[in-house]
């Protein structure tokens, strides 16, 4: 079977809106696809509240709904077994984004009404809703990028992308190994320096209103510093990378 469009989703402890988001993303999915095989895949990533308990309740009522439920590895890993999973499932575009309800569904038709253009786009949060330290991190990434790679990304990381499923493999093929804190970083750049234009398209960020921020866990400068020796170790290698993308 192949799958039109598969929504890779993570969940960290989002019992307070998983329910919601679901229903949303799966809804929208019938309505605008109403011919076509598409799914949600859900990737809980060790929650520690109920939100594992509401997925797989979920999963047995929702007819286009995948969950994965694995120990919890951090956002990052959770996006690429998402990818991987949506791969495994032949799917032809995968679009990713985030289970917390910052994000309207509606938007996703302003990506992809570009994927003829580009097997990689970006949406990006013109108007960001979220703590001093994640916008200070986007802000230190943004810049670092520009430094180390010569190339400038509005809002590399965003969980609001859409992937031609076939460029994701290639892409997913070149991922540094070890797996970085920040793939969607990585894969951004990757496809940037391929030769795709993102586009950057602006859609609307919302306040999130539910769940935990796990990045507060991690110390600011921690995560800043190893983000950046990992994009400068990445750099000595990405010219081979880009190469095997084009080939």
């Amino acid at each position: 079977m192949t799958f039109l469009l598969s929504i890779v989703m993570p969940a960290y402890n989002e019992q307070d809106c998983i329910e919601k988001v679901v229903h949303n993303w799966t809804s929208f999915l019938k309505n605008k696809f109403p011919n076509d095989n598409t799914t949600l895949i859900v990737i809980n990533d060790g929650s520690k509240d109920n939100t594992k308990v509401l997925l797989d309740k979920l999963e047995k009522e929702v007819t286009n709904l995948t969950v994965v439920n694995q120990k919890n590895g951090g956002h990052g890993n959770a996006v690429v077994n998402g990818y991987r999973k949506a791969l495994e499932l032949n799917s032809q575009y995968v679009f990713q984004t985030d289970s917390d309800d910052q994000f309207v569904s509606d938007d996703f038709d302003k990506l992809w009404e570009k994927r003829h253009q580009s097997e990689f786009i970006l949406g990006y949060r013109e108007v960001r809703h979220d703590a001093g330290v994640r916008l200070f991190i986007t802000k230190f990434l943004r810049s670092t990028i520009s430094f180390v790679y010569g190339t400038y990304i509005l809002d590399s990381n965003i969980p609001f992308r859409l992937i031609k499923g076939t460029f994701l493999q290639k892409l997913m093929n070149q991922l540094p190994n070890p797996e970085p804190f920040a793939p969607n970083i990585f894969l951004s750049v990757m496809a940037k320096k391929s030769g795709q234009e993102l586009f950057d398209i602006p859609i609307t960020h919302k306040d999130r209103e539910t769940g935990e921020v796990s990045i507060v866990k991690w110390n600011l400068w921690k995560v800043c510093i190893r983000s950046f020796k990992e994009l400068l170790r990445f750099r000595l290698e990405l010219n081979q990378h880009v190469k095997a993308i084009r080939a």
